[in-house]
């Protein structure tokens, strides 16, 4: 068996197993200086801003519930009660982010217009088109795909929720100006992506991971049992592989369950849990694909993944109230405190309250991707989320006004050392568009850089400012 740290097990019926880094397969003279681990970025959006301290013409002054209380150093005290407080198990790993600006594009909609440009710091391509607009630019997660991925190979693009709807369902990731990328919507197919080879699964593997149970694990047996034997393997190896591979079972029981579940339901009619209105159910969608995403940049398959919670402006889903268990209005008419999708409705009692509830349940979704995140340790003796950043970002500002200034970003992990760590920041530019150069700072950390090879400092519109954001780098 030939040995790389980048190594990928094959077996039964096209299946490939990718498996961690492994200090025993690297060679002896670059163990101690280079674990092979490059630096990622996972984005995970939210729609509709946040509740953070404002006032509404709905429900007058509202209180601040998602920032932390102080700039500076993190602290448990500065997180309580907020909703980054439910990431305080990984304060010394966060970087928050105030005062990021979109620029006011005519998108003919503010949703549009955080949605497309979200990713990729540009315009629209025709003005003014609401619903059916498209953005004038690359998307980031996909150039880092195309320079920086093993064989140039796509990012991962994710979706949980309701096909269609406002913008088409998936909406965020851009190979050019008006071509957007389709996104694995179905947990089960995301997964066959991840492990299938070039032709895909054949039907007897299919069957033997879905009728018989079996895991990809006993796909690749022999293999396996090969490696694990090697003597080259580190403690510190076997106790990654180990990790991995009950990683791959966990999500494969959970698949399984949740494909059956999904079964049912299409029997009653109904959709299943990944094209669900129910945010419970969506929201567990998106942790599957956290986990898909977690082991890709675990094994080095892929750089770079975004997760899409819900449609453009997550009209269709429906969040649990966890103090009555009951499920809310759907999160667009919360977040415009009013039964509506514009200002005609009736106001929503106590809907601020309400929007930091589906705040807090997007913060405990993100921590579950810092949990696995954390989980692996690599043969550098670092944890997997060191090595590169995940990005809970979010369309606007906050909900009634749409507004396009003070966009939360929640950075976790320093790509090996670039970010600052276990701090609350305020981002420069002033009144001034800023998005571009924070996305600028996010590529320079991965790899990305400019033509004259220094940091990227020109993605997006060529008429913003360009540069990155030099307070966020340690």
């Amino acid at each position: 068996m030939k040995l790389s740290r980048r190594m990928v097990l094959k077996g039964l019926g096209g299946t490939m197993l990718s498996l961690p880094f492994l200090e025993g397969l690297m060679p002896r003279t670059a163990r101690a200086a280079d674990s092979g681990v490059l630096p990622y970025a996972i984005f995970f959006r939210q729609a509709n801003g946040v509740a953070s301290a404002q006032t509404t013409s709905e429900l007058g002054a509202e209180p601040e519930r998602f920032w932390p209380r102080t700039l500076g150093a993190l602290t448990a005290e500065s997180m309580a009660g907020r909703a980054v407080g439910v990431l305080d198990d990984h304060r010394a790993h966060l970087l928050l982010v105030r005062n990021v600006n979109m620029k006011d594009y005519n998108y003919g909609d503010g949703h549009a217009r955080g949605a497309m440009q979200g990713l990729t710091a540009q315009g629209p391509v025709v003005e003014g088109a609401g619903g059916g607009s498209e953005s004038a630019g690359e998307s980031i997660d996909h150039r880092i795909g195309r320079e920086l991925n093993p064989q140039q190979r796509d990012s991962l693009v994710f979706y949980a929720g309701r096909r269609g709807g406002w913008l088409g369902g998936p909406c965020l990731s851009y190979r050019s100006s008006n071509v957007r990328r389709a996104a694995l919507h179905d947990p089960w197919n995301a997964y066959q992506t991840m492990i299938g080879g070039p032709g895909g699964l054949t039907p007897e593997a299919r069957e033997q991971l879905l009728v018989r149970q079996r895991s990809v694990n006993d796909l690749v047996k022999a293999q396996l049992q090969a490696l694990q034997q090697r003597p080259e393997l580190s403690a510190s190896d076997h106790e990654r592989l180990d990790l991995h591979l009950s990683n791959v079972r966990d999500l494969e029981v959970a698949l399984s369950c949740r494909m059956r579940a999904d079964q049912e339901l299409i029997l009653q009619q109904q959709a299943p849990g990944y094209d669900s209105t129910d945010g419970t159910e969506v929201l567990a969608t998106a942790r599957l694909h956290m986990d898909i995403a977690v082991m890709a940049m675990a094994c080095g398959t892929n750089r770079a993944a975004v997760i899409q919670v819900g449609n453009g402006n997550d009209g269709d889903t429906r969040y649990r109230n966890p103090d009555t268990g009951q499920l809310m209005e759907n999160f667009h008419y919360v977040s415009h405190r009013r039964s509506s999708h514009d200002s005609s409705g009736g106001i929503i009692t106590g809907s601020d309250l309400l929007h930091h509830h589906v705040d807090v349940q997007f913060a405990s979704a993100f921590k579950h991707l810092l949990d696995r995140l954390v989980a692996y340790q690599m043969p550098d003796g670092k944890r997997l989320i060191e090595h590169g950043v995940a990005v809970w970002y979010n369309d606007l500002g906050n909900g009634p006004a749409h507004s396009a200034r003070n966009v939360p970003f929640v950075l976790a992990g320093s790509c090996n050392g670039f970010f600052k760590q276990g701090v609350y920041v305020e981002a420069s530019g002033g009144g001034n568009p800023n998005h571009n150069r924070m996305l600028n700072t996010i590529g320079t950390a991965v790899g990305l850089r400019n033509a004259a090879g220094g940091n990227l400092d020109d993605f997006g519109d060529p008429a913003l400012t360009k540069g990155v954001l030099s307070e966020l780098i340690a």
